[in-house]
């Protein structure tokens, strides 16, 4: 079979490496002239073997044990006296020892990726006495590597971005594989990189990992995303290396380099008239292929015969330029408007200029629409005047309004009422004159605010409103009075002359100039020897006493009535009293009491001893009324005696009723209509076993003429009785009238009535009947015995 080249020279190399290990694996102690190392003995001998390291490959896969080594002890003769033991790291487990010749095997697959290297004890012992013949020796085993770990990422897969139109060469991310190969020995873990998936728009750099861009002018716009494959690969890249593969998603991120564009050329749009100012007229937005910041736009109006009626700007979200009205339309002014408009974006990118401008305009045309408008009033606000003493129907004021449209349909006039509740003003239907319907008073009033409703005559449902603010004008119509309620006092010990009151006053009215008020006693009290008055000529007045020894035991109030005249045109007067108690003061002139009694108390009882008797007073009521209160709660049982026969038929009821909610007891039917004809009821409480002695229901109706006159002479007694109670109460009469419906109930009238109920039976009951038999029987001689 003929070898290449490169064939024959991995041929070459594999031979040696072989050659190397075999030598190095028969590696055995040389001879020394030392004397054999005895246990017991107090000298040592020189160490009489040399070790080298041992070398294994990883990853055997035979199925004997694979040979690692020999140990040899100058002191084995080679009659079996001696046995070789082995220590440390795998000992037994993985590394095993023929005890007879010193032959190392490995038992285990072994990889230098978990471990590189096993350090062990060796000693040569002698068979009979188990004894060491030589010192116990350290040597390692170390694991001799294979390319049998492909390179991995293991940072993958990646993520990068690259500006679009970047220039051939921009790097985009760095890739990096590990191999767990031994970086020392031989190319196993030398990695080269490459790119499977991704050309011609990148390249890798072979070493380094750097990927880059290999093609000019990618736009985002037509592809955004590209996946590439990269390759590490170890052993230089050679054949028979191990490879990895890690995906990179790459991702053109968007740079300013297409400017907006109108979809059309020109746009047109309708309105109404009344539309509001503020409203939105119409959207439009230049197209831009680019996202983000990079799409933010720009509006403005360049030109156009509506800069002034209308504005544009821009929605932050939508990046649309959004047209807004700003003054009011009016059909009947202008019926279209023209604008062109611009946009253009924010920020654009310099080295982009060459593509074309970053702008672009368009015309918008919008046409105003017609439509019924309400009345127009020529001013917003109507300000007017007028004096509170104006007649009733004077004019104030005219309101004008007229129909904006073209039509220009007549126009009538209203109050709003719901601004003019009193009804204070009227105004003409047709000229829209303002008149007076109630006096006016300003001290009520002072501004009224109106609302005046101006509607088409063609079609009432057009209404316009305008505003009318009526100023009251002042007149002197309120007299000036005091400006507050003085408590005035002079003390027992006053000097003459002292001032024991300041008074102001006050008055409704609102002169341009201001108030002057002027104070002076009345005719009357002008010669009053106790009190004296001295205008301050400053809206207020001064009294003062004119004498000393005030005596509350002589007069404790003194009324001086003060007489007060306003300046105003003409001007108006009041008199004013002013009440003024003696007191008795301390010496800081402070009033301690100022009631003429307390010069009694002493004469008869203290203050302390008037409580103490109104106490004990109003103790004594409270237990009387306490008394009254239960006696009226108390009640017998309305059930019949045990003791008592049950044949006695009269029964006595100490029953009050329930009140006005009792309507067993009493039928409350009769009080309300005197006309209603009661039947006999009977009581639902007690009832007795024997009723007898009844008497026909005579159907006769009173006259309610003579009960009206019964209850009204009680109502007139109940108000003037002073031991009635201060409160509403019940009264109960048993009032029957004229003639009573129940007849006479005595029993005389019984007696000698022409009656055939014969009663002889009551002496047939026993004794304690006797005196009822006698009563009613029908002898004479029991009658008179």
């Amino acid at each position: 079979m003929k070898l290449g080249k490169v064939e024959f020279c991995h041929f070459l190399q594999l031979v040696a490496l072989f050659l190397c290990f075999s030598g190095m694996s028969q590696a055995e102690l040389s001879k020394s002239g030392s004397k054999p190392y005895f246990q017991s003995g107090r000298s040592r001998t020189k160490r009489s073997w040399v070790w080298n390291q041992f070398f294994v490959l990883e990853e055997y896969m035979g199925s004997d044990p694979l040979y690692v080594g020999k140990l040899h002890s100058d002191v084995d003769k080679g009659d079996g006296s001696i046995k070789y033991i082995l220590s440390g790291e795998g000992a037994s487990s993985i590394f095993i020892i023929d005890e007879n010749t010193g032959d190392i095997h490995a038992t285990k697959r072994l990889d230098r990726e978990e471990q590189a290297y096993y350090t062990l004890r060796a000693q040569a012992l002698d068979r009979l006495t188990n004894k060491p013949v030589e010192p116990e020796s350290e040597f390692v085993i170390k694991i001799q590597d294979i390319n049998d770990n492909e390179p991995k990422f293991l940072d993958g897969p990646y993520t990068a971005g690259v500006p679009e139109m970047s220039p051939v060469g921009t790097s985009v991310v760095q890739v990096t594989a590990t191999d767990a190969d031994d970086p020392t020995y031989g190319n196993s873990a030398r990695v080269v990189y490459s790119i499977l998936q991704g050309q011609p728009y990148f390249s890798v750099e072979p070493k380094t990992g750097v990927i880059k861009t290999a093609l000019p002018n990618m736009d985002r716009e037509a592809k955004d995303q590209y996946l590439l494959v990269i390759q590490a690969k170890d052993m230089v890249g050679q054949n028979g290396g191990l490879s990895g593969t890690t995906s990179v998603t790459v991702t053109l991120t968007d740079v300013n380099d297409n400017p907006p564009r109108f979809p059309r050329r020109s746009y047109q749009y309708n309105v109404p008239e009344s539309l509001p100012v503020a409203s939105i007229v119409a959207r439009i937005k230049a197209a831009d292929a680019d996202i983000g910041a990079n799409a933010e736009m720009e509006y403005k109006i360049v030109d156009g015969d509506g800069l002034g009626i209308f504005k544009i700007s821009v929605d932050k979200d939508t990046q649309e330029g959004i047209i807004t009205i700003q003054k009011d339309l009016d059909f009947e002014a202008k019926t279209s408007y023209t604008l062109r408009i611009e946009a253009a974006n924010k920020d654009a990118d310099p080295r982009f200029l060459s593509l074309g401008p970053f702008s672009d305009t368009t015309t918008v045309k919008i046409i105003v629409e017609d439509v019924d408008e309400p009345p127009v009033f020529s001013s917003p606000l109507y300000p007017m005047e007028v004096s509170e003493a104006t007649q009733i129907g004077n004019i104030i004021g005219t309101v004008a309004a007229h129909d904006p449209d073209s039509s220009n349909s007549p126009v009538r006039y209203s109050i709003d009422r719901n601004t003019d509740l009193e009804r204070y003003f009227n105004i003409d239907a047709n000229s829209g004159v303002i008149t007076t319907a109630k006096s006016l008073d300003r001290e009520t009033n002072a501004v009224h605010n109106i609302t005046v409703l101006a509607m088409e005559s063609q079609n009432p449902s057009q209404v316009g409103r305008g505003y009318v603010a009526i100023t009251i004008l002042d007149i002197n119509d309120n007299p000036p009075e005091f400006a507050m309620d003085y408590e005035t006092t002079v003390c027992e010990n006053a000097q003459p002359g002292q001032v024991i009151q300041k008074i102001s006053a006050v008055d409704k009215d609102e002169p341009s100039n201001g108030h002057q008020f002027y104070f002076s006693l009345t005719t009357d009290a002008t010669n009053n020897h106790n009190f004296s008055l001295k205008d301050n000529k400053d809206n207020t007045a001064s009294i003062l006493t004119r004498r000393n020894g005030f005596r509350r035991q002589e007069q404790s109030v003194y009324y001086l009535p003060i007489f007060i005249v306003d300046s105003g045109s003409p001007s108006l007067s009041s008199t004013n009293t002013l009440t003024i108690r003696v007191c008795d003061c301390d010496a800081d002139g402070v009033a301690q009491t100022c009631n003429a009694e307390a010069y009694v108390l002493p004469a008869g009882l203290s203050t302390g001893a008037l409580i103490a008797i109104l106490a004990c007073v109003l103790t004594l009521l409270v237990l009387i009324l306490l008394i009254i209160t239960m006696r009226r709660r108390k009640k017998e049982p309305l059930i019949f005696d045990e003791e008592r026969d049950i044949r006695e038929n009269i029964v006595r009821y100490d029953d009050e009723g329930g009140g006005e909610e009792d309507t067993e007891a009493f039928d409350m039917a009769a009080l309300r209509n005197l006309h209603v004809i009661r039947d006999t009821k009977t009581r639902r409480d007690v009832t007795p076993e024997i009723q007898f002695l009844s008497r026909p229901t005579f159907k006769s109706i009173p006259d309610n003429v003579i009960f009206r006159e019964f209850i009204w002479e009680r109502l007139k007694e109940a108000d003037v009785d002073p031991c009635a109670p201060p409160y509403d109460s019940l009264q109960t009469y048993a009032f029957e009238g004229n003639g009573s419906v129940a007849e006479s109930l005595s029993s005389l009238e019984s007696v000698s009535s022409n009656s055939d109920q014969n009663y002889d039976y009551l002496s047939d009951w026993g004794p304690r009947f006797k005196r009822l038999a006698d009563m009613y029987g029908t002898g004479q001689e029991s009658l008179y015995s």
